[in-house]
């Protein structure tokens, strides 16, 4: 997910997108404490996305 894709969003939107990656975020990390997590690779990609949300809510507030 790029941040010019973001941009597009309305906050609504936005809020939205970042609590099912929240949530997505809670699963992969108790898959991983289980042993159960094939690709981990995926916990960093989804940090990285809720931070770019983050920063473009940022950028609205201002």
């Amino acid at each position: 997910m790029k941040a010019s894709e973001l941009r597009t969003k309305s906050e609504a939107q936005l809020l939205q997108e970042m609590n099912l990656l929240k949530d997505e975020l809670f699963n992969l990390r108790f898959k991983q404490a289980t042993g159960q997590l094939e690709n981990t690779a995926r916990l960093k990609t989804v940090k990285k996305d809720i931070a770019r949300i983050k920063t473009v809510l940022g950028e609205m507030n201002k």
